[in-house]
């Protein structure tokens, strides 16, 4: 199993380690690049158009501003694509956000939040556990834990307030 984590730009490094740390915790393979869908638009169709034959099975894209980099990866090739809209030093990543999310009928990009790496990663990993078992039981020993930790913060806040 392999993802492929494309930024836009050296600048969204950020935002994709937090995507790493997802895919390192629940061991799934990834490779990163940094392909722009403006400066170097030969280079993503070239990526696009291979990553299925090189292996990979979910992309995730990362760009800000004109995000366009997942949209035009999602028009070549048939692999899923995930965008994450980076937030800009213009609109607060609205205008990031748009651009991802607003795709046309035929080709869907799967949208997160502004800087959303973590929930990119996490939607990674349920499109995979699809096709790996391991994966689905990760995933749901992850959410078992998220909810054991609620209920240790509640637990925690009560105890206090009432000292």
């Amino acid at each position: 199993m392999k993802v492929s984590i494309v930024m836009g730009s050296i600048s969204d490094k950020e935002i994709g380690k937090k995507t790493i740390e997802i895919f390192e915790r629940f061991g799934v393979d990834y490779e990163t690049r940094v392909i722009s869908a403006h400066r170097t638009p030969h280079i993503a169709a070239e990526f696009a158009q291979n990553a299925e034959k090189n292996g990979t099975e979910v992309i995730i894209a990362i760009a800000g501003k004109a995000a366009h980099l997942a949209g035009v990866i999602a028009g070549i090739t048939p692999l899923p694509v995930i965008g994450i809209p980076a937030k800009s030093s213009t609109m607060d990543g609205l205008d990031s956000l748009l651009s991802v999310v607003q795709m046309p009928k035929g080709v869907p990009v799967a949208t997160v939040a502004i800087d959303g790496g973590e929930n990119a990663g996490l939607l990674a990993v349920q499109i995979l556990s699809v096709k790996y078992p391991e994966l689905r039981q990760k995933f749901k020993d992850y959410k078992k834990e998220m909810a054991e930790g609620v209920v240790k913060m509640d637990k925690e806040l009560n105890d206090e307030l009432r000292k």
